[in-house]
């Protein structure tokens, strides 16, 4: 069907640019979609942490110093409360993302979920043991 002048114009309600803010969990989703900037954030850190490691001890001692600024540390907190609401909301949302089947039987939510933080766990223990043994 192409166009045509007379074609009728579709009714849409027009909303309100915050219109988010009515419900809390609106504004829970939203602030978990903007936690991705904090991902982005700490991504776009390693790269520069690897450059500067590959680039010689100058240049790491030089981007240790300027991360060791308060207004650094400040940002890197606030975006690591963010990764981790951010994972903690994925690992929620888990089992309705990824359905397991075993035969007949569905693996409960529990099930799932709990395993993603009981590996989270684990591996962020070995990495604080390689960094205290280390």
């Amino acid at each position: 069907m192409s166009y045509t002048l007379h074609h009728p114009k579709w009714h849409r309600d027009s909303k309100p640019i915050f219109w988010w803010i009515l419900r809390w969990a609106y504004i829970r989703f939203i602030f978990r979609e903007l936690t991705s900037v904090a991902i982005a954030y700490f991504a776009v850190l390693l790269v520069l942490i690897y450059r500067a490691v590959q680039s010689g001890p100058e240049a790491y001692a030089a981007l240790m110093g300027s991360l060791a600024h308060p207004v650094m540390i400040t940002i890197s907190l606030f975006a690591l409360g963010a990764v981790l609401y951010h994972s903690i909301t994925w690992f929620n949302l888990s089992p309705k993302a990824m359905v397991v089947r075993l035969g007949r039987f569905r693996v409960p939510d529990l099930m799932i979920a709990g395993g993603n933080y009981a590996a989270w766990f684990v591996i962020s223990g070995i990495i604080a043991w390689a960094y205290v043994t280390g």
